[in-house]
């Protein structure tokens, strides 16, 4: 194939914000968008100036600033059944917005046009041109979105085609083919889009929704059949399942099609990107997202992380550093020695592979696992089990006992929450008694308390996270319960566990886990 410019087309900011449970805040909206200028995206697509005062706020903000090569563009329709497009309204705030593209999205259906808009095909073709003709003689790119194309070339190829004919003759710069309920199959958008270039003269572009999980691959496969522009969401949010998986995309034109998108040495910063859009969007991060997932480069069966050791490539289809990522070696009940000792090596450790330590770490990680440990997200509590069998290891503290009392007055509903907690120091036994919010926050103060007597740069780091997970739930109430804790000291991040049929000696143990690997890096 030869390769031809693709330009990429960003819409997390409207189309993306249209997702169940994600919404921008004006300032977070400028946040992203000057990411995505930084990151070499070509159009930013700020949101639809005639549907809020947000957006309206946001072009007004953006026509202030310098974007670079990157053009924000703004959204909207063409002009109203009947209404001339230099006299519609929303038009006119699509100019006022000021953005150097317009992005304005029509119908290509005659269902959509007949039951929806309730006009005719000549009328919503008059709507199509005029709105692209006064944009154009205001001096903007037009970009046109053809709502439900490939539905609409399904029912009535020839009326589909007229409407995008309408869009090019006018003089738009891109007509843009729209899956937009997410049911065609890639063979299909790859036919059709032929058919499409070799009949309407201007560029074409893809956007494409996931709702059957082709979402990426129906975007690849346009600009096979010569799209040469994609449009679509970082981490693939939008409507119902989502859109177009930029995050995806790009990597894939750049190194699975030789197709250069991004300015040189970008997709190196393409998960941080991933996890920027993600923190601002206040959503979790998809673990075994392609590419940009903390999974996509984990090993853990034996076999697999055997051979990963000799040859990368055996195991992984590029290098991790080329998209900013990874590679991450696992351990668990699926592991041989070579994940012991390049998941000690990650972390630091030197130990021979065929040591007869290693033997018996992994003999001890295996028989935990059963018992309901979990390490892929505990490497301190890993770490510090490796540590434990080698000669060089001083825990900074021994374990003596705690207790946990709580106390609840129904009438004036306070509740109290009192921990005692013994543990020695080189021989020193210290006794704290603490409260806290709960037994668990109770335990975490006391412990810290007896701590700070000896070690006060405990100060320096606390909990971020705490997950509980019952293990056998048919067990019901004596059912065994792991407790994964994430702590911080503002630099870096580290998880722990513990597992008992005692949600509370389980926190336990991840509590002092978490503890006794903050002091042992204060060491090193």
């Amino acid at each position: 194939m030869t390769p031809h410019s693709i330009t990429l087309y960003d819409t997390t900011l409207r189309d993306g914000a249209q997702a169940e449970g994600i919404n921008f805040s004006l300032e977070d909206k400028l946040r992203i968008a000057r990411r995505l200028a930084e990151f070499g995206i070509h159009y930013i697509e700020g949101g639809w100036p005639g549907s809020n005062e947000k957006d309206i706020a946001f072009f007004e903000q953006s026509a202030r600033q310098s974007w670079g090569t990157a053009k924000i563009t703004a959204f909207g329709s063409t002009c109203k059944v009947g209404v001339k497009a230099s006299e519609d309204p929303q038009v006119q705030l699509l100019l006022k917005a000021e953005t150097p593209a317009v992005t304005f999205f029509g119908k290509s259906w005659l269902l959509h046009v007949e039951k929806v808009l309730r006009t005719t095909a000549e009328e919503n073709k008059r709507m199509i041109s005029d709105t692209v003709s006064v944009l154009k003689r205001a001096g903007r790119e037009v970009i046109y979105d053809a709502e439900h194309f490939f539905d609409g070339y399904k029912a009535n190829p020839d009326y589909a085609l007229q409407t995008l004919q309408a869009a090019a003759e006018a003089g738009a710069d891109y007509v843009v083919l729209c899956d937009t309920n997410g049911g065609t199959l890639p063979h299909e958008i790859s036919q059709i889009t032929q058919t499409v270039l070799a009949q309407v003269k201007t560029k074409v572009g893809i956007h494409t929704h996931n709702d059957c999980g082709l979402g990426v691959a129906n975007a690849l496969a346009a600009v096979l059949s010569g799209a040469c522009q994609v449009q679509g969401t970082i981490n693939g949010y939008g409507e119902r399942t989502g859109n177009c998986n930029l995050t995806s995309v790009m990597p894939l034109l750049e190194l699975k099609l030789q197709q250069p998108c991004l300015p040189e040495g970008k997709l190196a910063q393409l998960s941080e990107l991933s996890f920027y859009v993600d923190e601002l969007a206040n959503q979790n991060h998809d673990n075994r997202a392609p590419f940009v997932g903390i999974s996509s480069f984990a090993h853990k069966g034996g076999m697999h992380v055997n051979a990963v050791n000799k040859t990368e490539v055996s195991y992984e289809h590029i290098k991790p550093e080329l998209v900013g990522n990874r590679q991450r070696i696992l351990v668990g009940e699926l592991s041989g020695r070579t994940n012991v000792m390049m998941k000690a090596r990650e972390l630091g450790l030197e130990l021979d592979e065929k040591a007869p330590a290693t033997r018996v770490i992994l003999d001890e990680i295996k028989k935990l696992e059963k018992d309901g440990y979990e390490f892929e997200a505990a490497d301190a509590s890993f770490e510090l089990l490796v540590r434990r069998h080698l000669d060089h290891f001083q825990a900074s503290f021994e374990l003596g006992e705690y207790h946990v009392s709580m106390r609840k007055n129904a009438i004036h509903g306070f509740t109290n929450c009192e921990a005692t907690v013994k543990i020695s120091i080189d021989g020193q036994i210290l006794h704290t008694v603490a409260n806290g919010d709960g037994p668990v926050n109770a335990l975490d103060n006391s412990l810290r308390q007896a701590l700070m007597q000896r070690y006060p740069q405990v100060a320096g780091f606390h909990l971020i996270d705490y997950k509980v997970r019952i293990m056998d739930s048919a067990s019901g109430t004596a059912a065994k319960t792991r407790v994964l804790i994430t702590s911080s000291d503002g630099h870096r991040e580290w998880g722990t566990v513990g597992v008992s049929d005692n949600v509370i000696e389980a926190s336990w143990l991840a509590l002092c886990d978490s503890a006794q690997y903050y002091l042992l890096t204060q060491k090193s």
